[in-house]
């Protein structure tokens, strides 16, 4: 669990679907090889420069967990520089989550420069389904530009593609049953991989889609999880060749780092405030960290 997701979100057990054990992707059960550590090391080893075109209520966070990935972080978000600026860059994350008219036309130029250039382009769509202004400005950014990484919460993900939705400002409320579904459908839609962040995350292509179980309800207590693991996205995406384990070694870091902050491997928490230190002290000391192998924690599941 991870993201803009309430406080009422957590990470749950994973295979609720089952996986169906088709031979389309390598590794049991139809669920890709994704060694965390090799994920880590390359993220250490590559120091991916990240430029993230996003909202003013958390852009000190995403800043801070692109460093304490070991990324390098700029956060350029002038229309006359942006596309110079992306262009040096490894990786670039689009967040709409306080969009501007300025704002949108700066994430076009950033996502276009991002294209021309190469670079992988994670886009957190915030918001949409909850103002006809969100849905145009996220339609445009998926229409427009070619996502590699496209994360949102539940409700995000489902109004992208015209399901019915619960978006109350930036957080998804209400029941999503088919949410797997309707990742997929995005990831057809799009053409990028699909990160649906919320009870448990999943991790959507255009042919399959898995459940990460990783994570705490703790997550959906702090303002800007979904922020934060966008950019982690683009972080991984910048190290890691393939868009789909890029995201689902990044989605499972997020989430043990997570785990561990509430397990109170960084520290005491005695509630959001202090478990948001604990958290950006697990990212930052995650690699250090005896990493698990996330095998168990990936299922795929089942989409009719």
């Amino acid at each position: 669990m991870s993201g803009r997701d309430g406080p009422d979100g957590a990470g749950g057990p994973g295979g609720s679907g089952g996986a169906d054990g088709s031979d389309d992707a390598p590794g049991t059960g139809g669920v890709p090889d994704v060694a965390l550590d090799e994920a880590l090391a390359a993220v250490a080893g590559e120091q991916p420069l990240i430029n993230s075109v996003t909202n003013d209520v958390t852009v000190n966070d995403v800043a801070n967990v692109t460093l304490y990935w070991g990324g390098l972080p700029v956060m350029s978000d002038d229309e006359r520089e942006v596309g110079d600026m992306v262009e040096i860059a490894d990786g670039c994350l689009l967040n709409m989550g306080t969009v501007s008219e300025s704002g949108e036309e700066t994430m076009l130029t950033a996502g276009r420069a991002a294209n021309e250039r190469g670079v992988p382009l994670v886009v957190d769509p915030v918001g949409v389904g909850a103002t006809p202004t969100r849905d145009r400005v996220a339609d445009r950014l998926v229409t427009d530009l070619d996502v590699d990484v496209l994360n949102g919460n539940y409700g995000e993900i489902s109004a992208l593609v015209g399901d019915d939705a619960e978006v109350r400002g930036v957080e998804s409320v209400g029941e999503y049953a088919e949410i797997a579904a309707a990742a997929v459908e995005c990831a057809r839609k799009t053409g990028a991989v699909v990160v649906a962040s919320g009870e448990t995350d999943i991790v959507a292509t255009e042919e399959a889609a898995f459940e990460v179980d990783a994570g705490h309800s703790m997550m959906g207590a702090v303002v800007g999880t979904g922020c934060m693991l966008g950019v982690t996205l683009a972080v991984f995406a910048a190290a890691v060749d393939d868009p789909l384990s890029a995201a689902l070694s990044g989605t499972a870091a997020y989430g043990l780092a997570g785990e561990l902050a509430a397990e109170g491997a960084f520290g005491d928490y005695r509630g959001p405030a202090s478990y948001k230190i604990a958290f950006l002290d697990a990212v930052a000391g995650l690699a250090d960290a005896s990493t698990p192998d996330i095998a168990d924690r990936i299922d795929r599941i089942e989409v009719r």
